[in-house]
């Protein structure tokens, strides 16, 4: 064992010699310091005895430790031995609770992040994404808009919180205030959008068709469950005769004005399915309008014909002939070959849908014109269901007709009649119908309506 007092120069040229893995040089002043010198480098360390057993533990490279400090370090470990506590026990500690607090503070941080990332609004952002993903964009529309008047801005502090930190009383809370301003719909509405996110996200890790996107949101539980859905009152809101009259008589041949005509004239269909429909949706031949259905928890779209009657038709054609000249000098602007098929039936600059919305508020302008009873589209509808049910359509024809109430183990498994007879029949006494309110002229009306149902 080679012993010296240690110094910068005697440090500098011990080395190890080439027969040896390693090599010690000890230090005189404080006799438990050595360096220890290998093939590529050097480094003070400490060795002693503890219970009889050899301890080493290293001090550090030579390069980094004064010789000072490396004595006053080894001092400061045979004092730990001196006490019968082992320096790598300590060493060992320390580094576990580094690493402990190390990952306390990556935890913390990823909370942080997360609390920022996946909150309330985000979730309502995510829901709002997997209804367009489905197919269902309509209802994300709706949804997008419910939710930025409702969650975003008018309860900014709760959209920011954790999603899985929302409580049902937070819940509750924006619920009522919406109902408070006597929007009991809207707050219904609300809370139904609401409740179908939270429960997209909880059931995600169990479901492998939710995106597992939402898994990350942590939500275990619903908060909107104990929130009291809302009774709404049923719209009981028919037209007159002479209302529905003073309508047809206000609808012109703008774009708008023709869905809304083609909407009465189909017997009141849904005004979102009507504007989906493009020119391709429409045989020439056969008068059939192609719509599809996308309301409920279907997997897929419900084809709706409507084999169309002629003033019905005659709109669509009509529509489809404005499109094609859109499409031809656009082309030609272009310098392209036309294109037809992907063409929207209703569109107002030919390349997109007609808003959604602009039916409705057209509806809503002609209403104040008429100065009556306020109505909408739900209520043209209602009127026209209402009607033919007095006409003596029956309620299976009138099911199939308006596309509702078709979702059960009948309709999805066993009833596989077209009714296209059925409707084109009812549909083309509904025109002569609509025919005698709009001229007050009785027409021959004689139809054989379908009585094996109660109307």
């Amino acid at each position: 064992m080679q012993r010296e007092r240690l110094t910068l120069a005697r440090i500098a040229a011990f080395n190890c010699p080439a027969d040896k893995k390693q090599d010690f040089l000890w230090d005189t002043d404080a006799p438990r310091l050595a360096i220890r010198a290998t093939a590529g480098a050097k480094s003070f360390i400490f060795e002693s005895k503890l219970a009889r057993q050899t301890i080493r533990r290293t001090i550090g490279d030579v390069r980094n430790w004064k010789l000072d400090e490396a004595r006053e370090e080894a001092r400061r470990l045979q004092t730990l031995v001196d006490k019968g506590t082992d320096p790598r026990e300590l060493d060992r500690e320390q580094a576990e609770t580094k690493a402990r607090a190390k990952a306390a503070k990556v935890a913390a941080e990823q909370d942080a992040e997360s609390r920022k990332r996946y909150t309330l609004r985000s979730l309502c952002e995510a829901y709002s994404d997997l209804l367009e993903t489905n197919g269902k964009a309509q209802s994300a529309r709706q949804t997008r808009s419910i939710f930025k008047c409702h969650v975003y801005e008018a309860q900014a502090d709760i959209a920011a919180l954790p999603a899985n930190a929302v409580t049902a009383h937070q819940i509750a809370a924006m619920v009522r205030k919406v109902a408070e301003q006597g929007k009991d719909r809207t707050a219904g509405i609300l809370r139904s959008y609401l409740s179908a996110a939270y429960n997209a996200a909880r059931k995600s890790p169990f479901d492998a068709k939710l995106p597992a996107a939402l898994i990350a949101y942590g939500v275990e539980s619903n908060p909107v469950e104990p929130v009291s859905t809302i009774a709404v009152e049923r719209g009981n809101r028919t037209l007159s005769a002479p209302e529905l009259k003073d309508y047809m008589a206000a609808l012109g041949d703008d774009v708008t004005d023709q869905a809304l005509k083609l909407a009465l004239y189909a017997g009141g269909q849904r005004m979102a399915q009507l504007l989906r429909a493009k020119v391709s949706d429409y045989d020439q031949h056969t008068q059939t309008l192609r719509l599809w259905d996308t309301k409920g928890k279907r997997p897929a779209p419900r084809e709706h014909l409507l084999p169309l009657a002629p003033k019905a038709a005659a709109i669509v054609s009509s529509l489809i002939e404005r499109a094609a000249k859109r499409e031809q000098a656009a082309a030609e602007r272009e310098r392209r070959e036309p294109s037809f098929n992907g063409l929207w039936l209703f569109s107002s600059h030919g390349k997109t849908q007609l808003v959604d919305t602009t039916p409705g508020k057209r509806a809503a302008e002609i209403c104040k014109g008429m100065k009556c009873e306020p109505f909408d589209l739900r209520d043209i509808r209602r009127t026209c269901e209402t009607m033919l049910a007095g006409m003596g359509i029956n309620r299976d024809t009138r099911a199939q007709l308006l596309s509702h109430g078709l979702s059960g183990v009948q309709a999805a498994h066993y009833d596989r009649h077209s009714y296209t007879n059925e409707k084109r029949t009812a549909l083309v006494a509904w025109e002569n119908r609509l025919n005698e309110i709009a001229t007050g002229k009785q027409t021959a009306n004689v139809v054989h309506l379908m009585s094996n149902a109660a109307a």
